[in-house]
């Protein structure tokens, strides 16, 4: 019986320190919300680097595919184009360049920059004109919806794949939370608020707002939650064994009886 108490004991210490990112398994079941917090560079870093590469690639080019369909883009892109008609820089290297500022606005948020972080700007950036160099301009009305659809599915499924390597936000999402945890505001609450003032400052500047916009922010959310069952990386991080449990427990137990 006092084995039985100090396993459970443990056990419910366990559960409170172990990794904190991990999804709740139910035997036969998917979790319905993987875990997405941040797991350290070093695991398994050729399976988890590729994922994120491959993500971010895809996402670059998934914003120049809507650049393309010319029927509105989401909220940054908005801002991108409304500076690239006012600059003489490339859309991709504006995104750079925006998520450095970022990244400086992160500095008073206590926000630090991970491998991922890093990586996103400068993937994205390349991928995104390249993107634009190869998709033609001008189409017609039905070949620029076929754009705008897919672009928006390879959008979602972009944000899945390399979100969900767990390498660390982008720095436009790291500013999101970073605000969220200064402010004590709802992360929902500050992104609306962030992304309805870049898009109005996108605007201003010339930036092009349509279906496109409308259809990104209804559609990306539901999109990208799908996709993340799939994508989602579980870390290695396991439970220990019967034996490893109890003596934690023993251990435990003789820490609880020098307290009292």
């Amino acid at each position: 019986m006092q084995h039985q108490i100090m396993d459970g004991d443990e056990g419910k210490r366990w559960h409170r320190h172990r990794d904190r990112g991990m999804a709740v398994r139910t035997p036969g079941r998917r979790p319905s919300k993987p875990a997405l917090t941040y797991v350290p560079l070093g695991e398994r870093p050729l399976r988890r680097i590729p994922q994120l590469l491959v993500g971010l690639t895809l996402y670059g080019l998934s914003l120049s595919v809507m650049v393309r369909a010319a029927l509105g883009v989401n909220p940054w892109s908005v801002l991108y184009e409304g500076l690239q008609h006012r600059t003489s820089l490339s859309f991709g290297t504006i995104t750079a360049a925006l998520g450095v500022l970022a990244l400086v606005l992160w500095i008073p948020l206590k926000q630090r920059p991970t491998f991922g972080t890093l990586a996103n700007i400068v993937v994205v950036a390349y991928s995104t004109d390249l993107g634009l160099e190869f998709i033609p301009d001008h189409l017609g009305l039905p070949a620029r919806a076929g754009l705008l659809l897919g672009g928006v599915l390879l959008n979602g499924l972009s944000v899945a794949v390399y979100v969900g390597a767990r390498l660390g936000p982008g720095p436009r999402d790291g500013l999101v939370t970073g605000t969220a945890i200064r402010t004590g505001r709802s992360i929902g609450l500050v992104r609306t608020t962030i992304e309805l003032t870049v898009l109005a400052c996108g605007w201003l500047l010339g930036g092009s707002l349509g279906v496109g916009t409308v259809l990104y922010a209804l559609a990306v959310g539901p999109i990208t939650q799908f996709f993340l069952r799939w994508f989602t990386y579980q870390t290695t991080i396991q439970r220990p064994g019967p034996a490893r449990r109890r003596r934690y427990a023993m251990r435990l137990g003789a820490w609880n009886d020098g307290r009292a």
